[in-house]
């Protein structure tokens, strides 16, 4: 593969970035502090096909290449690490299984309105989001219990969730969930589920570590009803889906990781050229030369590994490997590079005050969030050894 961006690609990069720089970067500190989202900057994503990106054009979404969608997300991660995860949930996993799965009605109801993000009558809509894990199930889908039941024309859900990226702030939820099992099928199936349905009840946002401006929730089922057709694709199809879905999403998230690495790096590079120390520059000492050194290949290196995936997925050929490679390597050389660029910062990269400290905090669900490093190594070691 030639790794070299195309023209539209390079502008596309270009037009996210001064929108990122301008929109989403000033106000990362302020989204952290008050665990707030940055909807002003989320309203204005979908006339740039931010709030699109998996969705084809013909249902108001950017359609764009998955090479495309993975600059968009390094890009806002660059900005924020809050608003860089909500818009990769919503995008990677609350649009794509609708328009990957969806039947057509239900893709023309929802999808439009949250690719543009408005409603029919202008108003501003939610987002999307994708509900998997539960209280005893987390890498080990087979595990959970939410269950479905088919009563008449509609499904009857009952169950909890957590974990749910969105979910306080969206439209709907799609949801993973165990019914009856036909012979010779799975008993998993992937539910819309509008979040205006009578018996859901979304807990308030957890409180976490880092990346406090992207609420994530726990959500509860009491004979939730949403309409039979609501289903995507086949009953029995929603594991496999799911999996799907899951590798498009770790190089969302890999590129997410870069674009926090990328942040912290610059940071620490700036700050290494103007602090000084025995009357020099820090950036003179071989010691913090190295690390700067360290930091720039290995971000390279994840960028490379993320373009190859999601080149990869846009030849249509299987990328379940190489995304779980990119999201291993670029998760873990996040952190490396963040905690490195504190150690440049020396004190002040322990304080608030400088934004490494909150970059390293965000940064830290990476190696967990759709899949930890140690489910990666199991679905690479997995791969090689059935070839």
């Amino acid at each position: 593969m030639d790794f070299e961006l195309t023209a539209e690609q390079r502008m596309w990069k270009e037009a996210v970035h001064d929108f990122v720089a301008q929109e989403v970067k000033p106000k990362a500190k302020e989204v952290d502090e008050n665990g707030e989202v940055n909807w002003t900057a989320i309203h204005k994503m979908g006339s740039l096909g931010l709030l699109g990106l998996n969705v084809p054009e013909e249902y108001g979404g950017a359609g764009v290449d998955a090479v495309s969608a993975a600059i968009a997300i390094e890009e806002l991660g660059w900005g924020c690490g809050s608003t860089a995860l909500s818009i990769a949930a919503h995008n990677g996993l609350g649009c794509a299984p609708l328009a990957l799965f969806g039947k057509e009605a239900l893709k023309q109801k929802y999808l439009p309105i949250v690719a543009r993000g408005r409603h029919p009558d202008g108003s501003p809509s939610g987002l999307a989001a994708l509900a998997l894990t539960e209280p005893q199930a987390g890498s080990d889908l087979r595990g959970i219990r939410t269950h479905a039941r088919l009563e008449g024309d509609h499904w009857v859900i009952n169950g909890t969730k957590m974990w749910c990226t969105n979910a306080g702030i969206a439209e709907y939820i799609l949801t993973l969930v165990r019914h009856d099992q036909e012979q010779g099928s799975e008993p998993f199936s992937l539910i819309l589920v509008p979040t205006d349905q009578p018996g859901l009840k979304i807990d308030p946002p957890e409180k976490k570590m880092g990346l406090k401006g992207s609420p994530t929730h726990a959500v509860s089922y009491q004979q939730v009803r949403v309409p039979q057709d609501y289903l995507l694709g086949k009953p029995g199809a929603g594991l496999r889906q799911t999996l799907q879905v899951l590798d498009g999403g770790r190089i969302g998230i890999a590129a997410l990781s870069i674009g926090l690495a990328q942040a912290a790096f610059e940071f620490a590079l700036q700050y290494a050229k103007e602090r000084k120390a025995f009357g020099l520059p820090i950036a003179e000492q071989e010691a913090i030369q190295w690390m700067i050194a360290d930091a720039a290949t290995e971000i390279h290196a994840a960028r490379m590994m993320v373009y190859y995936a999601a080149w990869l997925k846009d030849q249509g050929k299987r990328f379940t490997k190489e995304a779980a490679m990119a999201k291993l390597f670029a998760s873990e050389m996040a952190e490396r590079v963040c905690r490195n660029a504190i150690q440049i910062h020396g004190g002040y990269g322990y304080s608030r005050e400088y934004p490494v400290e909150r970059i390293y905090r965000d940064a830290r669900l990476m190696t967990i969030g759709e899949g930890t490093s140690e489910i990666q190594r199991l679905v690479i070691a997995r791969q090689l050894l059935k070839a």
